[in-house]
């Protein structure tokens, strides 16, 4: 629901925010282990014009890839310099703005001095000089790019700090500045977005350093694209006017949350507030929709059976901001000694689990390729197809095409591409980071099981398939006929 409600002590604002859950609510009364699985819907209306007059709500630092690797071909560089200029020339006046030269360690390219400064016409003409003189040479320690990054915005006071991050190596030089500890550094104080081009970056580095910075991981074929996708990059951030809006999630006795995390439209970490009140944080807001997947532990001792129970009260709030917001949302559970209700599980919840084997079947195909196992690559990524067709994944699709040739995608059965490279693998994995929307909610949680909103598991591997589905999406089993 989204019935919208004013916020306390203060008049209803232009931003509206809505809320929906989608649940399956019977569970079995005798399982092990007992989770509640709930995807919340988060929507955000009405941004537009809502920055502050008086000051810049972005702040924006790009960390430039400088590493001897960059300088062949010569078009990575230049491809890079380019994307970085187009960046810059989309940023308002006044937005605060630095360059920062990446190799084993990070520098500053402009300005100068370890700073930010206020774009103009003067400051973007001596940035594209500076831009212009950029060289490549040394390695790579991306945790030293993003360490330099924080303490820069550290300094700013606009409320939504961005770094957008490009390279095109591993990061070698990982002992000099480790990534992980710089991340659990950074988590929180500012959103990056990172890049691939060329050859040898790593997709799953980038898209770890992604998920703990609420950004996205995304890459370039062709260095001629880098700058055209940065200008559409920068054109989103210059929309989000909401630099945080929060979840909270209020318990009920004998449950507790195991872990509430984004789903769509890439996978970022949340962490709840050390305050113990059960609220997470999420990053930078625009007109859009964004979906949480939320796991619940229950257990039904002393609790009635066959009857709907609250376990949680999920609701949103944008601190520090006038807004419209929807009342909170319960999550319930039904226990039940019914399997034909307990054997279910929401469809929503089953897509988003869907997208998670899916990106453990391309990580196990890139590791097949990469140790000369062709044959396990081939059936990892036959799998991957199966996923991604049973979920309409077109952009993972396209880019598996480029893999396999594709016999039948229902059934997964594909054969490896001659001259398939290591590269290919890592295009695939960033662009398996972004998840599809998934079903639509609305479903009553309470509905019988008839295909729309429940899934069934597979009698083979056990995975869960709609249950209007004719064939297992992760094994290819045929499923009977149903009434």
């Amino acid at each position: 629901m989204d019935t919208e409600r004013p916020r306390a002590g203060g008049t209803a604002g232009r931003v509206a925010v809505g809320l929906e859950t989608s649940q399956w609510k019977y569970l079995s009364d005798g399982a092990a282990d007992p989770q509640m699985h709930c995807v919340l819907s988060v929507r955000v209306d009405g941004t537009g014009g809502v920055g502050r007059p008086d000051a810049p709500m972005l702040a924006q630092v790009l960390a430039v890839d400088c590493s001897s690797s960059m300088s062949w071909p010569v078009e990575k560089l230049h491809a890079a310099q380019q994307a970085a200029l187009a960046a810059i020339r989309k940023l308002p006046d006044g937005t605060p703005f630095a360059v920062v030269r990446g190799d084993h360690q990070a520098t500053m390219a402009y300005p100068a001095t370890p700073g930010m400064a206020l774009a103009s016409p003067g400051t973007r003409a001596r940035a594209a000089r500076a831009v212009h003189d950029l060289v490549a040479g040394g390695g790579t320690c991306i945790g030293s790019w993003l360490d330099l990054s924080r303490r820069l915005l550290t300094e700013q006071d606009a409320p939504i700090g961005h770094v957008l991050l490009l390279t095109d190596g591993k990061n070698q030089h990982d002992e000099q500045m480790p990534l992980d500890q710089v991340l659990d550094t950074c988590a929180g104080r500012f959103v990056c977005d990172a890049w691939g081009i060329g050859d040898h970056w790593d997709g799953r580095e980038l898209v770890r350093i992604t998920t703990r910075l609420h950004g996205r991981a995304d890459s370039v074929r062709e260095e001629r694209d880098l700058p055209a996708a940065y200008e559409r990059l920068v054109d989103g951030l210059l929309t989000k006017s909401v630099p945080e809006l929060t979840i909270s999630v209020t318990t009920m006795p004998g449950c507790s949350v195991r872990y509430l995390k984004q789903v769509y439209p890439a996978k970022t970490e949340l962490t709840a507030e050390a305050d113990g009140t059960g609220r997470f944080v999420t990053r930078a807001w625009g007109d859009e929709t964004r979906r949480y997947q939320l796991c619940l532990s229950a257990d039904p001792s002393g609790r009635p059976r066959e009857e709907d129970l609250q376990l949680a009260i999920v609701a949103v709030d944008v601190p520090g901001g006038e807004a419209r917001l929807p009342p909170p949302q319960p999550c319930l559970v039904h226990w039940t000694q019914n399997p034909a209700l307990s054997q279910h599980t929401d469809d929503q919840v089953e897509h988003f689990e869907q997208h998670q084997r899916l990106g453990e079947a391309l990580a196990a195909a890139t590791d097949a390729h990469r140790g000369g196992r062709l044959d396990l690559a081939a059936h990892q990524l036959g799998r991957s197809v199966q996923l991604a067709h049973a979920m309409g994944a077109r952009e993972v699709l396209d880019r598996l095409a480029r893999l396999v040739h594709v016999d039948d995608a229902e059934t997964g059965q594909v054969a490896l591409r001659p001259g398939v490279t290591a590269a290919d693998f890592e295009h695939l994995i960033t662009a398996a980071s972004h998840s599809t929307y998934g079903p639509e909610s609305g479903s009553a949680a309470g509905a019988p099981p008839a295909g729309g909103g429940a899934t069934v598991r597979c009698p083979r591997c056990s995975d869960r398939s709609p249950a209007t589905a004719k064939f297992c999406p992760s094994c290819g089993h045929r499923f009977e006929a149903r009434p």
